[in-house]
């Protein structure tokens, strides 16, 4: 029987994006002979280097929503902060970047697929969201927790989502749901930051 080639390797995944990692282990080449058959497979259009050790079938980069769970595959992020009140509907403004929350230290990750900032909470408040189905799947904020992951933020790094592009919220939106995730604030004095913040956004309306 004829050995499967690397490309039918990839295909045989069922997704777009994948980890050289788990290619060597799929078709049990080493690491060395799977770099030398992506590069070769690059050259050619067939797949294309996302990150480190990240690569997706295909002659163009793949959407940046499904290259999440690959660029940070130690630790788990949902998309929120700015990046999840656009795809909710409440910031017109598309953001230069993705936001992702995440216990993992806060930082910057460049990719072909985009630039991913990456804002650090702590494990007790690493919750309110859901998976969403569409480019590739991935984790989400709830509308209100997106909002509080920012006012939370805020608190520590005060240069961070200090201001916002005009806030468009649909009546499905629910301040009495986003106060109660300000009591979700293990941290007395970014709870009392997040209120008031809150309080001055609903004001505004």
């Amino acid at each position: 029987m004829a050995k499967k080639t690397l490309i039918a390797h990839i295909l045989g995944l069922g997704r777009t994006v994948f980890s050289a990692r788990e290619l060597g282990a799929v078709s049990g080449r080493s690491p060395s002979a799977v770099s030398q058959g992506l590069s070769f497979l690059a050259g050619q259009g067939l797949v294309v280097k996302v990150a480190h050790g990240v690569w997706a079938a295909g002659a163009e980069p793949p959407g940046p929503y499904s290259v999440i769970a690959h660029i940070l595959p130690r630790q788990r992020a949902y998309v929120s902060f700015t990046s999840a009140l656009h795809l909710h509907g409440i910031i017109e403004q598309i953001p230069q970047v993705v936001t992702l929350a995440s216990v993992a230290h806060s930082g910057e990750i460049k990719t072909a697929a985009g630039v991913f900032k990456v804002h650090h909470l702590a494990p007790s408040f690493f919750l309110g969201f859901g998976w969403r189905e569409g480019g590739g799947g991935f984790l989400l904020a709830e509308p209100e927790k997106a909002l509080v992951d920012c006012l939370y933020v805020s608190a520590f790094r005060k240069r961070q989502f200090s201001y916002f592009p005009e806030l468009r919220f649909p009546k499905s939106f629910s301040f009495k749901k986003a106060y109660a995730w300000t009591e979700a604030i293990k941290s007395r004095r970014a709870a009392i930051h997040a209120r008031r913040r809150l309080e001055l956004l609903q004001n505004a309306r």
